[in-house]
């Protein structure tokens, strides 16, 4: 059924009431619909990294509505990120007619070690560095490693497309957004191998305090998502108080991680006030001063929206 507290755009509408439902059918139906829209934030922020394009039954709600029931609640612009060749074009066609959207377009860690293994990986990346020449692509991302999903035969491969990455980015004056999972040692090896002189984001900021450390240290950016309200997230909680408030940024990473207590469900970039609340109450920050500090780091990174 319907819930009128859920932007209109993501309101499931089969009609059916919960009471004609079996308590699996139940169950799978919360698990689909979208959370109530948070409580609006004193002052805007950005969501610098959300996947438009995921999940079918995302697909109906358009980039237009997703920004106006995100701007309803303060979050009045984003990064749409690409992750493979289909979405980085779907990103370059929406930046064009959604003004409160930028880009960031690249090749997945994980679908580089296909590509690799395939043979198409220099093909991919041609493309990708043709689309990131845009003027509203302002990020090369997300890239990065991925030991998780990937076994150590896809390694070379993901860290050849890091690299290449962070060269298209160097010579096209973009960000890096980075995906980092189960790899915090490598990712720091090859960015101070490379030396980029171009913003970098840890994209859903996964490490510890020492991660965090190292990149007070370094002045890399590090975005916090919904992970960060999780919780079992202390480490993660640990790295927040640790970071250097000129370095964060804030992100849904939406349709993914939606933050607690609505994890399981899917996410969109409307829910970023709840991440953002979190934050600050965390941090003892004051939650207009932080939205005003984060609005100001993100700028920092990408530039403007006009």
């Amino acid at each position: 059924m319907c819930n009128s507290s859920v932007p209109e755009a993501y309101q499931l509408t089969d009609g059916v009431p919960d009471e004609e439902l079996s308590s699996k059918e139940l169950k799978a139906r919360r698990r689909r619909e979208f959370p109530p829209a948070p409580e609006p934030l004193p002052r805007p922020v950005v969501d610098n990294h959300t996947h438009l394009n995921m999940r079918p039954h995302l697909l109906a709600v358009t980039p237009q509505q997703a920004m106006d029931a995100a701007e309803a609640v303060g979050v009045t612009r984003a990064v749409q990120v690409a992750f493979d060749l289909e979405s980085a074009r779907f990103t370059r066609s929406i930046v064009d007619v959604e003004p409160r959207l930028l880009g960031a377009v690249a090749i997945h860690p994980n679908d580089a070690a296909e590509l690799g293994a395939d043979g198409t990986l220099d093909e991919a990346l041609a493309e990708i560095a043709e689309i990131a020449d845009h003027p509203r692509i302002r990020a090369l991302g997300e890239t990065g490693l991925d030991y998780f999903r990937t076994g150590p035969e896809g390694v070379a491969d993901q860290e050849t497309s890091f690299r290449e990455h962070i060269r298209i980015a160097g010579e096209l004056g973009k960000a890096i957004q980075i995906h980092d999972r189960d790899a915090h040692a490598d990712v720091v090896r090859i960015l101070e191998d490379t030396r980029p002189e171009v913003p970098v984001v840890f994209h859903c900021f996964s490490g510890d305090r020492a991660l965090a450390e190292i990149c007070n240290e370094k002045g890399w950016r590090m975005s916090f998502s919904g992970t960060v309200t999780f919780t079992n997230s202390k480490d993660l909680q640990e790295a927040l108080s640790a970071a250097r408030r000129d370095l964060l940024l804030v992100e849904t990473d939406s349709p993914f991680l939606t933050p607690h207590p609505y994890r399981g469900q899917p996410n969109a970039s409307y829910m970023t006030p709840a991440t953002v609340r979190f934050m600050a109450s965390h941090l003892g920050a004051d939650l207009a001063e932080l939205c005003d500090v984060l609005t100001a780091n993100t700028e920092a990174v990408y530039g403007s929206w006009e």
